[in-house]
């Protein structure tokens, strides 16, 4: 079991950082603790080990001024600001990759001509691997701003061009600035959110 100070990096002192570029500090995220990242976050379960998740660390210039041209007006101060930005996709075609994935089944056949379900699983898997990803870059260090605020048709045509990819959502990561924040908002109760049946 993680100890309390682990739960509070990962959970319960982890905030959002977003809304102005006062959000993060200069500091900068380098490319290798990005695959930490990365190395950590895809171990994380998906149905079938399908791993629909493909992602784009924007932090070059050129690269940063092609996203803003995708984000919605309130979201572009504080990206552009953020050292990094993960553009969370999913691969529609994830599924070639079933036979090496999950070897013990022959689970690309499920897919085949099932264009519902290639959606639902891989909307559904590369949301969770976005989820794995902010947990796994908490764990390291880095603070997460995640956000749906973005024409997903631009940020497909910018990086995702001639491929199977779509966006999903976009977490900026970098070193929040702990000054921005507001108090946390509340979050519903046990009883308010779950049961045991």
């Amino acid at each position: 079991m993680l100890d309390d100070s682990a739960l509070d990096l990962i959970f319960r002192n982890a905030r959002t950082f977003r809304g102005s570029s006062k959000a993060w500090q200069s500091r900068p995220v380098e490319p290798a603790l990005l695959q930490q990242v990365w190395d950590l976050a895809k171990l994380g379960p998906t149905s079938a080990n399908c791993s629909p998740a493909r992602i784009v660390f924007v932090v070059t210039p050129a690269a940063k001024a092609d996203l803003a041209e995708g984000l919605d007006p309130g979201n572009v101060e504080a990206s552009m600001a953020a050292p990094a930005t993960a553009i969370i996709g999913m691969d529609m075609a994830f599924a070639e990759y079933l036979p090496k994935l999950f070897p013990q089944a022959d689970a690309r056949s499920w897919f085949e001509g099932n264009a519902a379900l290639t959606q639902a699983t891989a909307f559904r898997n590369a949301s969770l691997q976005g989820a794995y990803l902010m947990i796994a870059a908490r764990a390291l260090g880095l603070d997460c701003g995640p956000m749906s605020g973005f024409d997903a048709a631009k940020i497909d045509a910018a990086f995702f061009a001639g491929t199977a990819v779509r966006s999903n959502f976009l977490v900026n990561l970098g070193y929040g600035e702990p000054t921005s924040l507001h108090p946390r908002n509340p979050r519903l109760s046990f009883a308010e959110a779950c049961r045991v049946a």
